[in-house]
């Protein structure tokens, strides 16, 4: 496969783990395969942001000023992305999560479903947000939050 590379227009990694997605991306890149990113026509993205290759923007999804979308994200259906968030690499934004001003979110997050977090909220990498969960307070990395207000959750 990485011998046809240069044959393609664009290669994306269509792929729902932020590990696995995150790791093709790197070796492609690696390889100079041509990473395109994928924006649906009804996204709302400002010309003040950045949106790094390799990432898919779904229908409806909002990214606002300032904002910095890194490589190989996902911002599913619907989600909102306010002024000035950072986010990392291999993120996924669950269709319906908002996200609040300046929020920022470590590499290979997933933010679930309908998940809300508030304004300058720091996220880390490897987190799992649950579905339908507040976040109120900064998450460090590697755990699991849910609930209103979203708690660790995490097994020990």
């Amino acid at each position: 496969m990485y011998a046809r590379l240069q044959s393609y227009q664009g290669v994306i990694v269509a792929i729902g783990n932020n590990f696995i997605r995150h790791t093709k991306l790197m070796a492609l890149m690696g390889v100079e395969a041509p990473i395109v990113s994928l924006i649906h026509p009804t996204a709302v993205i400002s010309q003040f942001s950045t949106i790094g290759l390799g990432s898919v923007v779904f229908a409806g999804a909002v990214v606002n000023a300032g904002s910095k979308i890194g490589l190989g994200a996902i911002l599913n259906t619907c989600c909102s992305v306010d002024h000035d968030c950072v986010l990392g690499d291999a993120v996924h934004i669950s269709p319906g999560a908002r996200l609040a001003g300046a929020v920022s979110v470590g590499e290979r997050t997933w933010i679930g479903v309908g998940a809300s977090v508030r304004q300058l909220i720091k996220i880390g990498s490897g987190v799992i947000v649950g579905v339908g969960a507040a976040v109120v307070h900064d998450v460090p990395d590697g755990i699991t939050v849910a609930g209103v207000p979203a708690k660790n959750i995490s097994k020990t």
